[in-house]
């Protein structure tokens, strides 16, 4: 299956979706507290990860995340970046612009954001922990790209595939893509099958059983 078709599969669903499809599956992937740092669309995506740490000297570097951007040449990459400090940002709208002209489909950050508006000026998704106006300059350094890297306690590879939406954001391992499809597709179709149950007056308690949702791992 071609990578395109994977992620319009994936964009069919949502974060609870796929979430359910890993609990099922029990994999790891799902995060508490990454949530859109502006009203911004739904990303997905495969990640291009990147470390940061906090800087040791005051000698001039090159600024964090932007080799990752410079590198990038295909239109399916959402930028995961892991080691935001309290209180500091690891993102700005310079960042969001050249990160829009390269066709990245957005940015999540286990950290913070500033300059947030010049992101949603540019319609450039952005999810995190928060905002804030503090520089990374001088303070915080990217130490590595294209590494495992752990986002608010999942562990992210390189083209690991990402889901986020209002309801936060979800990492799927990319050697598992296919079955959570495939069992989110199946998860997704039962509880459309529910919400129509429990309009047409069906009582909540009965289509809400365990062994409604135990079912939905059965072909």
């Amino acid at each position: 299956m071609t990578q395109t078709s994977l992620l319009d599969r994936l964009a069919s669903l949502d974060t609870n979706t796929v979430s359910d499809a890993l609990d099922f599956l029990n994999l790891p992937g799902a995060t508490y507290g990454l949530r859109p740092l502006w009203d911004c669309p739904k990303i997905v995506g495969r990640a291009s990860t990147i470390q940061l740490g906090r800087k040791g000297d005051a000698k001039p570097a090159v600024h964090l995340i932007s080799p990752v951007i410079d590198a990038v040449t295909t239109d399916d990459r959402v930028l995961v970046v892991a080691g935001g400090a309290e209180g500091i940002s690891c993102w700005g709208d310079i960042l969001a612009n050249a990160a829009v002209s390269k066709k990245v489909r957005g940015t999540v950050i286990d950290g913070l954001s500033r300059d947030i508006d010049g992101s949603e000026s540019v319609g450039y998704p952005v999810y995190g922990r928060g905002v804030t106006m503090i520089s990374a300059r001088n303070r915080v350094i990217q130490i590595d790209s294209g590494k495992p890297v752990q986002m608010a306690g999942v562990t992210v590879h390189e083209n690991d595939y990402v889901i986020a939406d209002r309801c936060g954001t979800v990492f799927v391992p990319a050697a598992h893509i296919e079955e959570v499809l495939d069992l989110g597709e199946r998860i997704a179709k039962r509880q459309d099958g529910m919400v129509a149950a429990v309009r047409a007056g069906r009582s909540v308690a009965e289509v809400m059983h365990d062994k409604e949702f135990e079912a939905i791992a059965v072909r």
